[in-house]
């Protein structure tokens, strides 16, 4: 009988360990902001030669500018056979509605608090069905910090706005 026990243990510490460390976690997002008219790339990008040298971008897409980013160039993170899809460092491809493996490869730090619901938005419900939000439904990926905002004005106080 100890002995059926203790393999029961181990059979549910082995699930245990499995599910919370080796199980492939999925997060589902809705599908990117992808820009209208320019995706799929493909459909402008077949057949044409790629060019990786690192350059300003005169006859199509002179509105991306890579910035925040260090020295990168559209095939740091795009598959230059198919920039319909994204390339991680390891060489492996994924989908756009998994680009924030890409991302967390260089922002760590922010891809564990994303995995956590510190950063980022979910909608959903508290126990049950969530859907999170990919880091370019509120980043540009190209240029990832906020732009500066005017703020708004301060609110009014309740006891204030009676008064006047």
């Amino acid at each position: 009988m100890l002995r059926k026990t203790k393999l029961l243990f181990l059979l549910f510490l082995f699930l245990f360990v499995y599910k919370n460390v080796f199980a492939k976690k999925e997060y589902p997002v809705p599908y990117p902001p992808l820009s209208p008219g320019i995706f799929p790339c493909m459909n402008c990008h077949e057949g044409l030669e790629r060019n990786k040298k690192k350059r300003a971008l005169k006859e199509m897409h002179q509105n991306i500018k890579i910035e925040n980013h260090g020295d990168r160039w559209c095939y740091d993170c795009h598959d230059e056979r198919n920039l319909d899809r994204l390339k991680l460092s390891n060489g492996e491809y994924v989908k756009f509605q998994e680009s924030y493996r890409l991302c967390g490869q260089c922002h760590g730090n922010v891809y564990n608090d994303w995995q956590k619901g510190i950063h980022g938005k979910r909608i959903g419900n508290w126990k049950g069905e969530k859907q999170y939000l990919l880091c370019v439904h509120c980043h540009d990926p190209h240029s990832p910090r906020f732009k500066a905002m005017k703020p708004e004005p301060a609110p009014v106080r309740p006891d204030k706005a009676t008064t006047h």
